[in-house]
């Protein structure tokens, strides 16, 4: 049957009457797309075009089909060939501009919406697009407009409240956000969207309790939507309610949802609430999930700990320990970092300060060699300077450092003029007593 319509479509272009050939092609093309039959579209628009290539309609039927193939490139050139034909017709321009804004092309796109926008101010289709594309470039006063203009129209719609309110909302406008979001909810006590941007709100405004009752209104409504669940145990855990949290996590869960996430904290739950028992075998498959995680690893080594098996409880402390000690290394070095660039800018006591911390986390010797030059040479403290020469000495003869002396970036002379320097400045104090 799509053979014949197929045939019949070429047969009426060639032989019909002009007036007669385009409304029926018409038809047989528009019965092709209902059909789903978009390669035959295609090979029908082709052959249409060889005899007359300044059709706007066809192009655009051949878009919609190669769109429909999920070739976008080819749909977008014919949108283009059927807007430049006929650039008054909205329904070419907002086509075209649809897909640039599907190509991530949104300069173009949004001038073809700007213009669509100019000639019908309240078609809520191509306002909808263009304040898309306003929104990604976090242009919100030119959203605001537009939205604002709908909202007059139509002060009681939940639609134009709900993204006037999103854009107040991205502005850093709480209170403004929160009104309308209210008048919204008023409107329609189901509206779930003006329920979950309202408990962000408050809760971003430190109204925890009326953002955890905002989502618990949410749940009443609709009991199986996880993301409220997800919402209000977030809110739960940042305040230390785990045992809440985790009941909600729990119910999570319980739908399917096997996310680490979920899993580490109802497994925290159960370790805040004393129950270790019940802890580990979520913290172990949140660590199946993710080893590198060292709080899961750490949960575990104190569950393990609670639960009298010290040789478990032992090897999770060590993984946390293993993930966590580049970060213990990394932290020395910035602080040993900062302390240089203090030490340039001439601020040596506050240099010192942060070589300490370094050397608190990583007992390199070359820290405490740099905080002994600088009680030396810069601020002329021979106190603190013998302090930190005599036990950059210790260190490094100390056997138990035997690694760190032949690392170390000092070559003999110049320990040796360390010893003779301390050996000065031992005697100048001495002499200064």
């Amino acid at each position: 049957m799509r053979t014949i319509i197929f045939v019949s479509a070429v047969f009426l272009f060639v032989f019909c009457p002009v007036g007669a050939q385009n409304n029926s092609v018409t038809r047989a093309i528009d019965s092709l797309l209902i059909s789903e039959e978009y390669d035959k579209v295609i090979d029908t628009c082709k052959q249409i075009l060889a005899y007359d290539s300044l059709d706007p309609a066809i192009y655009y039927k051949m878009g919609v089909a190669w769109q429909n193939n999920l070739d976008d490139n080819k749909a977008t050139r014919c949108f283009e060939q059927a807007a430049a034909i006929d650039s008054i017709n909205p329904v070419y321009s907002f086509r075209l501009a649809k897909s640039y804004y599907s190509s991530d092309k949104m300069k173009l796109a949004e001038l073809l919406l700007e213009k669509l926008c100019l000639a019908d101010t309240m078609n809520w289709n191509y306002s909808f697009f263009l304040t898309g594309i306003y929104m990604k470039s976090e242009r919100y006063n030119d959203a605001l407009n537009i939205y604002k203009r709908f909202l007059r129209s139509d002060p009681s719609n939940c639609t134009y409240l709900d993204k006037t309110a999103f854009v107040y909302l991205r502005k850093g406008s709480f209170q403004n956000a929160i009104d309308l979001l209210n008048i919204s909810l008023s409107i329609n006590r189901e509206n779930l969207n003006a329920i979950k941007n309202l408990s962000y709100l408050y809760a971003s405004t430190s109204r925890w309790d009326t953002a955890v009752a905002i989502l618990s209104m949410g749940m009443n409504i609709d009991t199986s939507d996880m993301d409220l669940y997800a919402r209000r145990a977030q809110l739960y855990f940042s305040r230390d309610y785990t045992k809440r949290a985790m009941d909600d996590y729990l119910v999570i869960l319980n739908s399917g949802d096997s996310s680490k996430l979920y899993l580490k904290r109802v497994g925290i739950g159960y370790s805040y609430n004393l129950q270790p028992q019940k802890a580990i075998p979520y913290l172990l498959l949140a660590y199946r999930a993710d080893t590198t995680d060292y709080e899961t690893c750490s949960y575990l080594g104190q569950c393990y700990s609670r639960t009298g098996d010290s040789r478990k409880s032992i090897l999770f402390y060590k993984k946390a320990g293993k993930i966590l000690y580049p970060f213990h290394i990394q932290l020395a070095y910035t602080y040993f970092q900062c302390a240089a660039s203090q030490a340039d800018a001439g601020f040596n006591v506050e240099a010192i300060e942060n070589l300490r911390k370094a050397y608190a986390i990583d007992d390199n010797i070359s820290y405490l060699m740099t905080i002994a030059n600088l009680y030396d040479e810069k601020l002329g403290d021979k106190k603190n300077a013998v302090i930190y020469y005599r036990s950059f000495i210790d260190k490094l003869k100390n056997p138990l450092n035997k690694e760190q002396y032949l690392n170390a970036p000092f070559p003999p002379e110049y320990i040796e003029k360390i010893m003779k320097r301390l050996e000065y400045l031992e005697k100048e104090n001495a002499r200064e007593k």
